[in-house]
């Protein structure tokens, strides 16, 4: 029986975890679940699953999921950041479902790591901002680190054992593979005019072609700016080099990424666009259980296309690229300069092309200062958002 605490119990992941965990109840209990405010649903989850805990970021939010919670569920409540990071490292909890969205997820993530926890990374954000440290971490705790992105899945699931096992530390070209092909669907923007981005809203960004997302990675499947950071994030967990890396269009999103070898082949992993599928890999791996997802029906796939990315439809994937080859500082100010634009954009203060512009501009102030501990990761983080609302503040 695996204990899980879910970070970002009340977001798709989250409730997508809970229900994969609530199909196999002999195996998993949801043991912690944690979120930032949304008391409404937080009360639905604990009434369905009846964790132990029940962890709210937001203090007010938590006094309010007390008084409307039953006495007789019997869950706890608890709020603070410090208890939050004892939850974690707490010795009953045997895995961290890792889905609190941006950068609000690094400092949970990474103690959950250096506490040697069974860590479910869908918070692709730890990487961005700190991978060598989180990497470091994982080898120095003996802490089991398992991609449930989609694409990292997919490629994790496409390489031999010998390279599952030794996540950030392995070596690809010694097992005969040449590219990693980090595929991507292209959002709801692929055939639109660029000449008519500007006019666009934040319910059209939001609305994804295939995937069931949050607003604030549904704008970023929109810029590309998600494919980016998983592109960062391929780079720390597969330990690969530039060139070993690829980017492809996939408008179907049935294939979620491919890994092609020395030999000529090129293996892939396909399903339905669900992320019970991921999930369900990752919680029982490497064994494989029922995660509620219907099988893939080839008779109904249809055709199935690639095309390479356009930079200049996707400015942000070109820059989320550039950030990856000039380092750690230059990534960490992406990604926080990124979750304000988009946090401006979704509130309608900037425009949808605006977004590249900022992250464009913070970008070009790297200056590759040195990032030794998850306090400089923090620090810079919060100098990049300073520098970003500067940027913001010109537009508006």
């Amino acid at each position: 029986m695996q204990k899980f605490v879910v970070l970002g119990a009340t977001g798709s992941i989250g409730t997508n975890t809970l229900d994969v965990i609530a199909r196999n109840p002999d195996l998993y209990q949801a043991y912690a679940l944690v979120a930032h405010q949304n008391v409404d649903k937080m009360l639905e989850l604990c009434l369905l699953h009846k964790p132990s805990i029940a962890h709210m970021v937001d203090t007010d939010a938590a006094n309010a999921l007390q008084e409307r919670l039953p006495a007789e569920l019997d869950v706890q409540v608890t709020t603070g950041e410090d208890v939050l990071l004892e939850l974690v490292r707490d010795d009953s909890v045997d895995t961290v479902m890792a889905a609190i969205v941006g950068a609000a997820g690094l400092l949970p993530t990474y103690e959950a790591v250096k506490a040697g926890k069974r860590v479910l990374l869908a918070n692709k954000e730890a990487l961005v901002m700190s991978g060598r440290l989180f990497i470091e971490a994982a080898r120095h705790s003996g802490a089991t680190i398992l991609p449930v992105d989609s694409e990292h899945n997919a490629i994790f699931q496409c390489m031999p054992e010998r390279i599952q096992t030794r996540i950030g530390h392995c070596d690809l070209a010694s097992e005969g593979i040449s590219h990693i092909l980090l595929t991507g669907s292209g959002g709801p923007f692929l055939s639109r005019d660029i000449n008519s981005f500007d006019t666009i809203t934040p319910e059209q960004a939001c609305n994804h072609p295939n995937w069931s997302m949050g607003r604030k990675i549904s704008v970023d499947s929109a810029t590309m700016m998600n494919k980016g950071l998983e592109y960062i994030e391929a780079k720390w967990l597969f330990n690969a080099r530039n060139e070993q890396l690829k980017v492809v269009i996939h408008p179907q999103s049935v294939i979620h990424s491919m890994v092609q070898y020395r030999d000529g082949s090129v293996i892939a992993q396909m399903g339905q666009p669900d992320m019970r599928t991921p999930i369900a890999h990752c919680m029982s791996y490497p064994q494989r259980i029922s995660s509620g997802v219907e099988p893939l029906d080839f008779f109904k796939v249809g055709q199935l296309s690639f095309c390479k990315p356009d930079f200049e439809r996707y400015p942000c994937l070109a820059l989320a690229i550039e950030a990856c080859h000039q380092g750690q500082e230059a990534s960490t100010i992406l990604n926080a300069a990124n979750e304000v634009a988009v946090d401006a954009f979704l509130n309608n203060r900037i425009k949808f092309t605006d977004i590249a512009k900022m992250n464009q501009a913070c970008l070009s102030a790297v200056v590759n200062s040195k990032l030794d501990s998850i306090e400089d990761i923090v620090a810079l983080d919060r100098e990049a958002r300073s520098r970003a609302n500067a940027e913001l503040r010109k537009l508006i």
